[in-house]
């Protein structure tokens, strides 16, 4: 990976703030990164949550697919803005507690590295930023159900 890239704004938001380039499951950091996020947006109102994980979305389009351009790869392991969204997504109308911020984590993991049927299908025929940013969007919808049903029968 290029040394200079964490300088360039958004690489270093599509990289995780850094937590993307861990040399052993980046994308589990990547998903780390994003509790302290999740700590920051979850006080907000659900309209308001709802509008900056939809921005964090649609700016992930293209940061991941500028990052995948220059490091010249589809899905570079070291991209996780699309776990960041993945985790915001999982944990959307969850009470704030710890046990449901680590039950969305494990989730969201889950079904991040499972990629039940359609995900798997999705990461296989979808490209550029859509594509990276799809599969952790469907993973994060899977685990939020997941999630909500263990919170209704808990």
């Amino acid at each position: 990976m290029p040394a200079g890239l964490l300088k360039n704004p958004i690489h270093f938001l599509s990289l995780g703030f850094g937590s993307g380039l861990s040399p052993y499951a980046p994308g589990t950091f990547g998903t780390l990164a994003a509790v302290p996020l999740y700590f920051l947006i979850q006080p907000l109102s659900l309209p308001i949550y709802l509008l900056i994980t939809f921005v964090a979305l649609v700016a992930g389009f293209y940061l991941c697919e500028q990052t995948a351009r220059a490091l010249g790869v589809h899905d570079h392991g070291g991209i996780v803005w699309d776990e960041i969204v993945g985790y915001f997504i999982t944990m959307i109308a969850v009470p704030f507690d710890w046990k449901w911020i680590v039950l969305g984590f494990i989730l969201f993991r889950i079904f991040d590295i499972w990629k039940p049927w359609p995900i798997k299908w999705i990461d296989s025929k979808v490209s550029g930023g859509l594509g990276i940013m799809l599969d952790d969007v469907l993973a994060g919808i899977f685990a939020l159900i997941g999630l909500h049903l263990i919170i209704m029968f808990y």
